[in-house]
């Protein structure tokens, strides 16, 4: 993560990026992009070779989808990253779905998995389309749960800053992801 000084310099960027300002979209993406890259390198870290994603695929893909978000409301550094999760999470499901479906059409290639999102299936990898389902059935029963597994997981927040980006104690964050990750690990072991 950044230095803390620089939460403050984003959230102005944010906010000037909204007003339309390329200068301050420029220097934003400059200022995050390494980590960005470094989440993303995290998503991979421990694939099993050969896979064809690469950190800076996902950073850029992600990038391309942030930028029809310029007229959102940013309220700080940790929103910014959030929504950029949720860009990631959603280019390596897009990824994973297309590399299901080439399977399905003979390409024998392995799967996409996910082995640094705290565990929740309790084994050394974690697939992605897996993950993502169980993620999605988890928002219809806790929506709020399934944020904090989002923005903690995938968005590389801090206890308190998914605290701060949700607008609650980082009691209740502690509490509510650890609920939350029992609840995928034991959905994750039956799929």
């Amino acid at each position: 993560m950044p230095e803390r000084k620089t939460a403050g310099d984003i959230t102005v960027l944010l906010s000037r990026w909204r007003k339309g300002s390329p200068e301050a979209e420029e220097q934003l993406m400059t200022m995050v992009q390494a980590e960005l890259r470094k989440l993303a390198a995290g998503y991979l870290r421990r694939e099993r070779g050969g896979h064809t994603l690469q950190p800076t695929a996902i950073v850029n893909e992600a990038y391309i989808r942030l930028m029809p978000q310029r007229g959102v409301e940013w309220a700080n550094r940790a929103h910014f990253f959030g929504i950029a999760a949720k860009m990631m999470r959603r280019v390596l499901v897009d990824h994973a779905r297309r590399r299901r479906a080439a399977k399905r059409e003979g390409f024998a290639g392995d799967p996409i998995t996910l082995s640094n999102v705290a565990d929740p299936a309790g084994g050394e990898n974690v697939d992605v389309l897996a993950l993502n389902e169980a993620l999605a059935e988890l928002a219809t029963l806790d929506e709020r749960q399934a944020e904090i597994v989002e923005l903690r997981f995938f968005g590389g927040l801090k206890i308190d800053e998914v605290a701060e980006a949700i607008g609650v104690s980082p009691a209740t964050v502690k509490r509510e992801l650890t609920t939350a990750t029992v609840w995928l690990r034991h959905k994750m072991r039956g799929r």
